[in-house]
């Protein structure tokens, strides 16, 4: 269990204009400004839960995983995770806590990856069986086999990965913290990184908090999503719910033969597929016509349609999570 409450930090920014005598001025005088990158934060994550914590750059994201993993001490507030103090309790918490971040490596770079594997072992103080048995499994799980006698260095992005996210599991933790765990990879490392989450949450039941920029990654993943910005949580809310609110404009793809429709109240033609011919002209082709559910229900719209021209197929489809966060993105100005 992860309870977070009233949690606030704020960072000193030094501060000067570019030139050199500024840059000298500061020698003497160094101007600091005060950036408040967590601003009163509260919320609580269950065992065995998969979130999603998402917003702009510099929202606060990677400032709260810092100080669930213990690495940072927040100003104010409180953290309890698994009934401890992170910051207060650390040599005890990081035995029940993986952190992988995307853009930073804890293997080492010109050693085989077993290697870098032994050193983490001595370091959790995990038995000799227990670690056999969990190698074995994550070689497995993440197709290892074939790179573990190889350096860092030797290794694509998307093998490097996979042996970053089987570093963070070697001590079986009970909480996963990952960060762009998928940035750079090609579209089979991706599959393949959020199929072993997704089995590593069914088989052992483990808490996953999920930080990304990539929409594709939440919604494969996770269920739930927290949304931060300006160091404030803005909404917390689950995935499916957050989009049937703020997705409102459904899209349909319709296959004719026979006249052009005609478009009523709430339908619109999508920019850029504005058809060559006049209205009421017969022939066939494909228009793709956005709804605002709003003002018009898709069984309306499709009624609509169907009584004016002869639909040999159509489609609907809801605006993606991209467009959903914008739009979040855009309501919280952020």
């Amino acid at each position: 269990m992860i309870e977070v409450t009233g949690v606030t930090k704020t960072f000193k920014v030094a501060r000067r204009s570019a030139g050199l005598g500024e840059a000298l001025k500061s020698f003497v005088h160094r101007q600091y400004q005060e950036v408040r990158a967590l601003d009163d934060i509260s919320f609580t994550i269950g065992d065995g839960e998969m979130v999603g914590y998402i917003g702009p750059n510099g929202a606060g994201k990677s400032s709260t995983i810092k100080i669930l993993s213990g690495i940072l001490t927040p100003d104010g507030g409180n953290c309890l995770i698994n009934g401890r103090v992170p910051w207060k309790e650390r040599v005890e918490h990081v035995k029940d806590i993986g952190v992988v971040f995307g853009q930073r490596s804890q293997l080492w770079w010109d050693v085989p990856i077993l290697d870098s594997y032994e050193l983490i072992r001595d370091i959790y103080r995990v038995k000799e069986t227990d670690y056999r048995k969990k190698l074995e499994e994550l070689t497995e799980l993440l197709d290892l086999s074939e790179i573990l006698k190889t350096p860092a260095r030797q290794l694509s992005l998307g093998q490097r990965m996979r042996c970053e996210i089987g570093a963070s599991l070697l001590h079986s933790p009970k909480i996963l913290f990952l960060d762009e765990p998928t940035i750079g990879l090609d579209a089979v490392s991706k599959i393949a990184v959020r199929n072993f989450i997704l089995e590593l949450n069914r088989q052992h039941g483990t808490t996953v908090i999920l930080t990304t920029h990539d929409m594709q990654d939440i919604e494969a993943l996770t269920q739930r999503i927290l949304l931060i910005g300006k160091g404030k949580i803005l909404l917390d809310g689950r995935l499916d719910e957050v989009k049937d609110r703020f997705s409102r404009v459904k899209q349909l793809t319709v296959q004719y033969t026979g006249a052009v429709p005609v478009m009523t109240a709430g339908m619109d033609i999508a920019s850029g597929d504005k058809p060559d011919r006049d209205y009421g002209l017969s022939g066939q082709g494909i228009l793709h016509v956005q709804v605002n559910t709003e003002v018009l229900k898709v069984s309306e719209a499709i009624s609509c349609l169907s009584s004016q021209t002869e639909i040999t197929d159509i489609s609907v489809a809801g605006a993606s999570l991209d467009d959903v966060v914008v739009g979040l993105y855009k309501q919280y100005e952020i």
